[in-house]
């Protein structure tokens, strides 16, 4: 079987290039190929893509940055694919993390200078029979369950469409316009969800004060879905225990912002998908999806332009 001539840009790399062979594909130069492996951003994507080419990879989980750019209008007749998933188990790992963290009052025993076991004892908390709002169950989402069901966590799952999630501790599956009906029902709120016009805010200052205020909120999507403003004062409030934010609005988080300072804020620097991790990860999925191209199949994480993500 002649190997299926796929493009690799905007840098060629021994890692993906190996990936493309071992799916049934052959590095090629874009004028002779059928599908771009696209490593880079919407900053030097090629203005028209030669008649060719059927499907474009991208680098990027979340791919709101290339809603801003005219790509997708340029090229309505390539299907386009995001890495959605790829990085799931990383994300999904640093997540539990931020979650078992904040339960566990980890913030306050690190920044304790003495034994102060009687004010902390009684403030923490277990994962075990507790309530957690997964709100965006997609890869990322799906794998944090599975880490949640053996501890015992009862999971609430949010998706698009409310198909149900039939997954050990999936207790209910919730469609995204019934979200509202969640927040004073759960314990502990897992944002996942992709950063589009409609989700921007999806944790605001209505939605926080009816959590309780033994709740941690993580945030590992995009800093937009939590209006920060809102954050900070159920911070200070006290409306909340917590939050654990591997994602800010504004991002990167300036020196000197409330949140740096907050005993009951968790603040990493986007790094739950570090790129030592990611380039394997994505190499991954790129031998998955050309494995699919050059089957006929259907691809991982195909784009919907409509819908936004």
């Amino acid at each position: 079987m002649t190997p299926t001539p796929i493009a690799l840009g905007p840098t060629r790399t021994p890692l993906l290039e190996k990936a493309i062979t071992a799916a049934g594909g052959e590095p090629a130069e874009l004028d002779r190929a059928r599908a771009l492996i696209w490593n880079g951003g919407p900053a030097g994507f090629p203005d028209r893509l030669p008649a060719g080419i059927e499907w474009v990879q991208l680098f990027s989980a979340g791919v709101e940055e290339w809603f801003g750019t005219p790509v997708f209008d340029r090229h309505r007749d390539v299907v386009f694919t995001s890495a959605a998933g790829a990085f799931a188990h990383s994300v999904a790992e640093h997540t539990l993390m931020l979650l078992l963290a904040g339960v566990r009052q980890l913030p306050a025993h690190l920044a304790a200078r003495g034994w102060r076991h009687k004010e902390l004892a009684p403030r923490m908390g277990t994962l075990r029979g507790a309530t957690v709002a997964v709100v965006g169950a997609g890869g990322i989402g799906r794998e944090l369950i599975d880490m949640l069901a053996p501890l015992g966590a009862r999971v609430i799952a949010v998706n698009r469409s409310g198909a149900p999630i039939d997954r050990p501790g999936v207790v209910e599956t919730v469609p995204a316009d019934r979200l509202s009906e969640i927040w004073s029902r759960v314990d502990h709120v897992v944002v996942a969800a992709p950063a589009t016009r409609e989700t921007r805010h999806l944790v605001g200052r209505a939605e926080l004060a009816r959590l309780k205020p033994t709740s941690w909120v993580i945030n590992i999507a995009r800093g937009s879905l939590v209006d920060t403003d809102a954050l900070v004062e159920a911070l200070r409030a006290g409306t909340i225990a917590g939050a654990g934010l591997d994602v800010t609005d504004p991002e990167p988080l300036p020196d000197g912002h409330p949140l740096w300072d907050l005993p009951n804020a968790m603040v990493t620097p986007h790094d739950s998908n570090p790129h030592q991790l990611r380039s394997v990860a994505f190499a991954e999925h790129v031998t998955d999806n050309v494995s699919r191209f050059v089957q006929g199949r259907e691809l991982l994480a195909r784009i919907d332009v409509a819908a936004g993500y």
